[in-house]
């Protein structure tokens, strides 16, 4: 039955008889004592053996799926027993035939990553995590450990990401040392969803899923926004610079800018955040920690774009009054009034930012940059109105926006040149971009700054005396000191946030228990570090007592002043349970 993934459970029976006892019965004369398990649960009689089945969803196994398919390696840390844990495993698609996974019982899995003297090593995590699917028989320890290996682990070129799931509130260490923390909604304690940072309200294994194509598709919206205003601002920058330098003047006015920073900034953002995650996103691996955000294809893009636009601008500013039979704008009087030949420019200059809005939304190489137009209304209804705000600006802008009215021809040459940026964007495509230098054509690459696994590991650093630096009951000790004084503010919780008259009572209340806890101190040996704690705790429950909380937020202390000294709060705490209370 455990083959099957089936949990069993024995029914039996035994008979207790005051008279003469038969096969399979047992005399007694006085009420037996139930309490002795050893001599009640013995020399039962079998009636049958149950087998339980938890079923699989029917969309879990096409999740896993989809997960393995997007880079992403499932492993499944249980209690069950090996032989059930390896049935479920195998209906869900971890197990996969002739992949060669690793199976194994936490206590197998303690004695490979132990040492003679019972001490975890990284290196021998490493031996069995890159293989290991199945860990049956867990403890809470045991899954704490295998996602501290997996995080710590130098075995890849880049530190892995690693999410966890969890329900129970052993599962709390898993889920706050994971990269991310999955709790589920409904089956869930709150110790599981404090420490998550991600709360699943429908308990399923798809959520994950979409939780994964929303983060990709947040940072390929991202990414879309980077590539479509870098190449617009190197554009601006380099005509405005070489105009002033070439015919002392821009070619684009002050007021042309800020329309064409409004394009940039709010409208494209807007309209290239709005895309909807596609199943698409999955068909790729993750993104690693230190992958540039700018990758070599998106600096491809950016500066094979940026040479079109900025030649079709220096065509049309420098020749583009002979090609198009019409006056010259170049050294013109300030008092001039505006003309076709720059009005033209700045037309043509927005067509092609418009052109190319639709060439960023694929960052990934990908030529048909029309897939899904259709379906993100937002983005669409965004690039036709900008579209019809530029023919009313350069109709009927005049002085306002420095443009004088085109004629139908004009027109169709700006739109010429804007739709030329979709046919020299499949050009670009085609240049092979695994040829181009890393180091030149990607940026923002790098470790992240803050690192949860460093933070862990400084807290457990010892200072000179042997003793830990950083204990966290201490820390949590004086966090719920400092928090019962300043959330008694307007007596609620949620009137925290604003300034609000303070609570007499409460605040009286909660000097009372600060008070009760000092008493309690007095009949043991002083401490110096820990008498100053409470006499600064004590001065500002006095000064909260006298003022309201805008008052208290101006007499508050400097930050340096409210600095924690060392104390053994492990040898207080074990003293009194009114200090383990407060």
């Amino acid at each position: 039955m455990a083959c099957n993934g089936l949990r069993t459970i024995s029914v039996a029976y035994r008979d207790f008889v005051t008279g003469k006892a038969e096969i399979n019965q047992v005399h007694f004369d006085s009420e037996p004592n139930w309490d002795d398990e050893d001599n009640i649960i013995n020399n039962m009689t079998c009636i049958c053996i149950v087998g339980i089945e938890d079923p699989v969803r029917p969309e879990v196994p096409d999740a896993i799926r989809k997960c393995q398919r997007a880079g992403i390696t499932v492993r499944m840390v249980t209690g069950d027993n090996i032989n059930t844990a390896r049935s479920i495993a195998s209906k869900c698609g971890i197990l996969r035939p002739g992949d060669n996974s690793l199976i194994l019982e936490g206590k197998e899995f303690n004695r490979r990553v132990r040492d003679a003297s019972g001490k975890i090593q990284q290196h021998l995590i490493d031996k069995v995590w890159p293989s290991l699917r199945v860990l049956a028989r867990s403890s809470p320890t045991d899954k704490y450990t295998l996602v501290r290996g997996i995080i710590e682990s130098k075995v890849s070129s880049n530190r892995e990401v690693v999410a966890v799931t969890g329900d129970g509130t052993n599962d709390g260490p898993a889920l706050k040392i994971a990269d991310v923390g999955f709790a589920m909604g409904i089956a869930g304690t709150d110790v599981a969803k404090e420490a998550s940072d991600i709360i699943l309200t429908d308990d399923n294994f798809t959520s994950i899923v979409k939780a994964v194509m929303w983060g990709r598709n947040v940072y390929d919206s991202i990414a879309k926004f980077l590539q479509f205003q870098l190449t617009v601002n190197v554009v601006a920058v380099v005509v405005a610079f070489v105009g002033a330098c070439a015919i002392n003047d821009s070619p684009l006015k002050a007021v042309q800018m800020l329309w064409v920073n409004l394009i940039m900034d709010t409208l494209a953002s807007l309209a290239l955040a709005t895309e909807a995650p596609t199943p698409d996103l999955l068909l790729r691996k993750p993104y690693g920690r230190t992958k540039p955000l700018i990758s070599r294809t998106m600096m491809k893009n950016i500066l094979g774009q940026a040479m079109y636009m900025i030649c079709v601008i220096f065509v049309l500013l420098f020749y583009g009054d002979k090609l198009l039979d019409i006056d010259s704008g170049r050294y013109a009087d300030i008092r001039d009034p505006p003309s076709q030949h720059f009005t033209i420019i700045f037309n043509t200059f927005v067509m092609m930012t418009l052109f190319n809005e639709i060439n960023a939304r694929k960052i990934h190489g990908q030529r048909n940059v029309f897939q899904g137009f259709f379906t993100n209304p937002i983005f669409y209804s965004i690039w036709l109105s900008t579209l019809a705000s530029q023919i009313v600006i350069v109709q009927f802008g005049g002085m306002a926006f420095s443009t004088q009215a085109l004629s139908l021809e004009l027109w169709l040459w700006c739109l010429l040149f804007g739709c030329g940026v979709l046919l020299w964007g499949q050009v670009v495509t085609s240049i092979p971009t695994k040829k181009l230098p890393k180091n030149v054509f990607s940026y923002g690459s790098g470790e992240p700054i803050n690192d949860p696994i460093a933070d862990l590991a400084s807290e457990d650093k010892l200072d000179s005396d042997g003793k830990d630096s950083k204990r966290t009951g201490q820390i949590l000790w004086i966090r719920g000191l400092t928090r019962l004084q300043t959330q008694v503010i307007g007596g609620t919780l949620q009137e925290r946030l604003i300034p609000v008259p303070y609570s007499k009572t409460s605040t009286d209340q909660a000097i009372r228990v600060v008070n009760a806890f000092r008493q309690g101190l007095d009949a043991r040996p002083s401490n110096p570090n820990l008498a100053a704690v409470l006499k600064k705790q004590t001065s500002l429950s006095k000064r909260l007592s006298q003022g309201s909380s805008l008052e208290y937020a101006d007499m508050c202390p400097d930050p340096e002043e409210l600095t924690v000294p060392e104390i053994d709060v492990e040898r207080l705490s074990s003293h009194s349970h009114t200090e383990t209370a407060v």
